[in-house]
């Protein structure tokens, strides 16, 4: 009885292709890193947008912004740091009868640059983007 050899890859052919992916990754992250920003930062424009919604619905009841989260009923996200999955935390930095701003700092530094993402949204419900990261 003959037993017939079935053609595959030896554990140094694996490791040299293991090896080639590799370091074509390494070269191209740098080239998807302002991709992976944008798209992390479409969570803070997102929520932001929900909170003005939230700040909008609180104005016409009580004829004014809120300062307080736990009035509009909004509960922000555990970031990662919390062991959440939200990569930014939200502050309201300003409420009066006629305005409100409400800020979102990354708590992650999404390229290693050392700046962190910060938008901030206000009674006129568009996000803008101050520190870029």
């Amino acid at each position: 009885m003959r037993i017939k050899k079935i053609p595959s890859f030896n554990l140094q052919e694996m490791l040299i292709v293991l090896a080639i992916l590799g370091i074509l990754l390494l070269i191209a992250l740098p080239n998807f890193m302002p991709l992976i920003s944008k798209t992390k930062a479409q969570e803070a424009q997102i929520q932001l947008k929900y909170i003005s919604n939230l700040q909008r619905q609180f104005q016409y009841l009580h004829s004014k912004y809120s300062a307080d989260f736990n009035e509009i009923n909004y509960e922000a996200p555990r970031t990662v740091l919390e062991n959440g999955s939200a990569n930014y935390r939200y502050e309201v930095t300003e409420a009066s009868v006629n305005t409100y701003k409400v800020r979102a700092t990354a708590v992650v530094d999404f390229d290693g640059d050392g700046i962190y993402n910060v938008w901030e949204i206000d009674n006129e419900g568009n996000p803008k983007q101050i520190i870029k990261d």
